[in-house]
Order: structure tokens, then C-alpha cells, then sequence
């Protein structure tokens, strides 16, 4: 089978520890070099089975061979390199979220379009089954008429400077974090997008980022959106959403990795107190990068699309807009 080669630029985590080995594991797909700077990279493709190592990107991208590029840089480098990878003719999977604001992603669309590479924001969750399992209990009423969805996302962090996710500069902060993820899946699961939003953050001074957010967004169908995230907080990882004949729960929503085999858990109760849950396995990590490879290999639409990417950081940045003001903000006449 004809199989996309890729190269990795950085030797981040979320690297090493779950895309690298999912692109082993798929089946269209081949990890042939990865960048960073020192030894790091040598280290890095020993321990992966990888056939190059570049001490520099542009060494990479320069590469030929390489079809292909992962980028899980931090946030504030993303334009930089995926204009620069799309320059090389390079498509293009960037880690979430994919820019700081909607100005530079437009930038970075425009640009792979302009070189003809394809270019896709990494939300990875996306890709597991467990949500498609939760839009058929949804349209089959399994709840009745939906009418609230809740979203969380946390986890504990060491207040450590030196941590990207609390540099700004470097575009850290809970909500870029993990709170777009509470954003996305709430957009997702309902189909539509919201008409206005109001968030609350607690801000840390000395570091000058959001380490809790709390929000609400409202739809013009109705429906009522609350989400949370923080980074200090007991973990959390679901959605819930309400209806006037049931719930339904989805645990290990964004992170069913780390669980075995991948297993997210659908709760649904009923309205008599009928409890039914669902376990679903799945390899989004796998699926996401099949799904890249794919569309390259075939020159097929990706299911995430530059317009969903666009509506997604649209949300974000009417997100800050409101922690920074205070105010309601209105976002549905800012929709593509």
C-alpha cells in the first residue's frame, strides 16, 4: 500500500508519546524524519525507528522526500512553520489550536492554498467513534429535546514558568489548552454554532495567563452551553448533555487513550432512572492520521475543513474577548 512519508518538527511530547506511534501504527502512513535542535533528534528517531534526523527544521523541510509534516511546536510558532512547511510544498497536520487568534489562521490558509497543500488543525477526539455514537441518541431522542450540553476539561498544574502551557508569550493559557477542545465538541455535538458567549477566567498576574475559565455560549436553536477548563483543578475529561427525557455522559471524552483500547464510555439515563452505558473502543490518534494521509494520497476533502477550523478559532477568540472585557459577546454575525 502506498504509504505518505512524514516528518516531525520538534521532539514535543504529545510527539513521542502519541502521534510518532501512530503514524507506526497506520496503515498509509511513515515516519522517515524528525527536527529539533542538539541530539535531541538523533535521540528521538533511535527510540522511534526513524530513518533521518535534522538539526534544524529548514533542513527538514528541505527534504524531498518527505510529503508530510506534524507540527506540535508551541502554539506562537504554529503560523511561522506552517507557512513555512506549505512554502516547501509540505501538507500539513498542526497541533491544536492550529493559531493564537482568526487573522492567523486565515494567513495559514490562504498560504497552503496558495501552494496547493492540504493543512488541518490536530483535534484529535474528532476521530474517535464515541461521538458519532453520541449524534445517533441525540437524532434518535434517546433523551427527548435536548436543551443543555456541559463540557470540562482540567487537570493539575505545577506553576512552573518554564512550562509552555503558562508562557504567554508562547500562547499558553487553559483556554488554548485545553478548554478549545470544551469549545469544539460542544459546536460539534450540536451542529450549530452559538450567537453569543460570556467567560469569567481566573487570571495569574506574575505568569499573564488563564489558568481557570468558566463560561456559558448560547444557540440560536435554544439550547444553553456551559464549559470549564482549568489548571487547577481535579482532572476532568466529558461532556454531558440534558434533555427533557434523559442525559447522556460522555466520560474520557478527549483523552479515551489512556485508557485500554482507546475506551471512551457513553452513560445514558433515562427519565425513569433507567441506567444503559456503552464502552467504545477506538484509535483516534490512528484514525486522524489515516484520515490525513488518505486525503492526500486520494486528493479527497478533509472532514475537518479550513471553514470549521476558521468557525472554532472564531469561538476562541470571542472567548478572550469576553474574559478581557467582561461582556456577553455576540458572534453570530462574525460566522462564515
Amino acid at each position: 500500500m502506498e504509504k505518505v512519508k512524514w516528518g516531525i518538527l520538534s521532539t514535543a511530547g504529545i510527539g513521542q508519546k502519541q502521534v510518532i506511534p501512530a503514524i507506526g501504527r497506520a496503515a498509509n502512513a511513515e515516519a522517515i524524519a524528525i527536527a529539533s535542535r542538539g541530539d535531541k533528534a538523533k535521540e528521538a528517531a533511535v527510540r522511534h525507528n526513524i530513518a533521518k534526523a535534522y538539526t534544524s527544521y529548514q533542513e527538514l523541510l528541505q527534504d524531498p522526500e518527505i510529503d508530510a509534516v506534524y507540527i506540535p511546536l508551541p502554539n506562537s510558532l504554529h503560523k511561522q512553520w506552517v507557512i513555512e512547511a506549505a512554502r516547501h510544498g509540505k501538507h500539513v497536520l498542526c497541533e491544536k489550536p492550529a493559531a493564537l487568534n482568526v487573522e492567523e489562521l486565515q494567513e495559514m490558509i490562504e498560504a497552503c492554498s496558495r501552494h496547493g497543500v492540504k493543512f488541518m488543525e490536530a483535534f484529535m477526539y474528532q476521530f474517535h467513534p464515541l461521538h458519532e455514537k453520541v449524534r445517533e441518541l441525540i437524532d434518535a431522542k434517546e433523551i427527548g429535546e435536548l436543551s443543555l450540553v456541559r463540557a470540562s476539561f482540567s487537570f493539575l498544574l505545577e506553576k512552573d514558568a518554564e512550562n509552555i502551557r503558562l508562557n504567554n508569550a508562547l500562547g499558553g493559557g487553559s483556554v488554548y489548552d485545553v478548554g478549545c477542545y470544551c469549545l469544539h465538541s460542544i459546536r460539534t455535538v450540536l451542529g450549530e454554532e452559538p450567537v453569543q458567549i460570556h467567560a469569567h477566567a481566573k487570571w495569574d498576574d506574575h505568569l499573564n495567563v488563564d489558568t481557570t475559565v468558566a463560561g456559558t455560549m448560547s444557540f440560536a436553536s435554544g439550547i444553553e452551553a456551559g464549559f470549564d477548563c482549568s489548571f487547577d483543578q481535579f482532572p476532568e475529561n466529558k461532556y454531558e448533555l440534558v434533555g427533557s427525557a434523559g442525559k447522556i455522559e460522555v466520560i474520557n471524552a478527549y483523552r479515551p487513550d489512556k485508557n485500554p483500547d482507546g475506551e471512551g464510555l457513553i452513560r445514558l439515563t433515562k427519565a425513569g432512572g433507567e441506567l444503559i452505558e456503552k464502552r467504545i473502543p477506538g484509535d483516534q490518534y490512528r484514525s486522524q492520521v489515516e484520515h490525513f494521509s488518505k486525503s492526500i494520497l486520494e486528493d479527497t476533502p478533509l472532514y475537518y475543513s479550513d471553514e470549521k477550523m476558521l468557525l472554532n478559532m472564531k469561538v476562541i477568540d470571542a472567548c478572550y474577548q469576553s474574559i478581557h472585557t467582561g461582556k456577553v459577546v455576540r458572534i453570530a454575525e462574525e460566522r462564515s
